[in-house]
């Protein structure tokens, strides 16, 4: 259950000026934000709620804030980030960013907390981040089940003319639940953007009697060949020892697989076009 929050003009109903501030010196009451008591100390969703008790009507989580609460905030940040109608003015608070929207959007509970709807809030991402980080947002939505690509193909054509629709228009399309992390997305669209072809994500490879052995994270059926993105989960010693198994067997069946790390995919991803180039060009080790 939520912590109880009480504003400061409720509490003085009840109490004294100096009645609160004896309370608060023992520890009875928890100054949370300015102007808002909770009679114990608040964990992190609490303290949103006290900040959205300090914003005015109307104010609702946007953004990265949304999106975490939606189940799809690949893109960590520690502000928080609200939207407001147009005509309000803009709070100045510490940690906050507010956004204006010439939108109109009502407001969706998550768990209490009023958020912006989860496709706009995607498309929103998709609209104003950084295009490596626009995909991974709308692939993790998806997968979230929080939207729906008919869903996101609605909202975008309510964005027309905004700043960034552009970007997001191309991006939609090219968006697949199936994607499981961050990097994945970014390395999928990385081949895309160069002109490969698409991949499967998350791709089952079955052996001789057609039941499922493996899965790839990105794949070519027809030319057999693999793409894995590792990162530090493969550094355990139980998903090393998987890996190996994993990549004798692929091996023995006439799979390429090919590897890339952070170092690959941020720092020098023309490596990654060529190899992967080079490997679709090649012919099948098994017909």
């Amino acid at each position: 259950m939520p912590t109880q929050l009480w504003r400061t003009r409720e509490l003085l109903r009840v109490l004294t000026v100096r009645r609160l501030r004896t309370q608060v010196s023992r520890d009875e009451l928890v100054r949370v934000r300015r102007g808002v008591y909770a009679p114990q100390v608040c964990d992190d969703e609490d303290e949103l709620r006290a900040l959205l008790l300090c914003l005015p009507e109307g104010a609702m989580l946007a953004m990265q804030s949304a999106a975490r609460r939606h189940g799809f905030g690949v893109l960590r940040e520690a502000l928080v980030h609200v939207q407001l109608p147009p005509q309000v003015a803009k709070p100045r608070l510490p940690g906050l960013v507010v956004h204006h929207s010439v939108l109109p959007a009502r407001p969706v509970l998550v768990n209490g907390l009023p958020c912006v709807p989860a496709a706009q809030c995607a498309v929103d991402l998709a609209r104003g981040g950084r295009r490596m980080d626009a995909l991974p947002v709308l692939d993790a939505a998806l997968r979230s089940g929080a939207v729906t690509e008919d869903d996101l193909l609605a909202e975008l054509a309510l964005h027309r003319g905004l700043r960034g629709v552009r970007q997001a228009r191309e991006l939609v399309p090219r968006a697949d639940g199936r994607a499981e992390c961050r990097q994945e997305s970014q390395l999928r669209l990385l081949l895309l953007d160069a002109g490969l072809p698409a991949p499967e994500p998350q791709m089952w490879v079955y052996d001789e009697c057609g039941l499922p052995r493996f899965r790839i994270d990105l794949g070519y059926r027809e030319r057999r060949v693999g793409v894995e993105y590792d990162g530090l989960s493969h550094l355990d010693r139980d998903r090393l020892r998987h890996d190996r198994d994993r990549i004798n067997w692929l091996d023995a069946n006439g799979w390429r697989m090919r590897y890339f790390t952070d170092r690959d995919l941020y720092r020098r991803p023309t490596h990654i076009l060529t190899t992967l180039r080079t490997a679709l060009t090649r012919k099948s080790n098994r017909t």
